[in-house]
């Protein structure tokens, strides 16, 4: 790769997006869910995974600023946790589909096969109820890769400083 490019490519964009926001969402569920394990062994797991994720979202903000579409904007404050739970079910919802459409071709009984198409489709439905939720509401800004792309800096920002114990 030429070291002197300055601005991400729109695909590599769009990836840095994916894993950003995928991560932000694992971070600041693995942080609520940590007051509750009591496991000496898992808790330490927990906050391994937890270091190791805030380590790849540090690494991973200092490629904003060259990433495609990329434009300054103030940060924005969350004042409520309605886009924490939406990004939760969208990230939910898209990994379920991609997790069925890979089971579909590896089932070789008809019967199955139908019973995880007909679970793909709802699973396809349902990602699109809650895509349609948080545009509506702003929360994924779809058409506006550089308030996309900041959103996911202030969802980084904001899960790496959840305090996990």
């Amino acid at each position: 790769m030429n070291e002197e490019r300055r601005t991400l490519a729109w695909h590599e964009t769009l990836e840095l997006h994916e894993l950003t926001a995928f991560q932000s969402i694992g971070l600041m569920k693995l942080k609520i869910g940590m007051k509750r394990i009591t496991d000496t062994e898992l808790r330490g797991i927990y906050q391994r995974t937890i270091r190791d994720l805030e380590e790849n979202l540090t690494e991973l903000l200092q490629f904003y600023p060259s990433a495609a579409g990329q434009a300054q904007r103030d940060e924005d404050e969350m004042r409520e946790d309605n886009p924490f739970y939406a990004g939760d079910l969208l990230a939910m919802s898209k990994t379920l589909v991609r997790n069925y459409g890979i089971a579909v071709t590896e089932a070789a009984t008809p019967q199955l096969r139908r019973t995880f198409l007909n679970h793909m489709t709802k699973a396809v439905r349902g990602h699109e109820r809650i895509f349609n939720y948080m545009y509506s509401r702003g929360l994924y800004p779809a058409y506006d890769l550089g308030k996309m792309l900041q959103n996911d800096v202030n969802l980084a920002r904001r899960a790496i400083s959840i305090r996990d114990e």
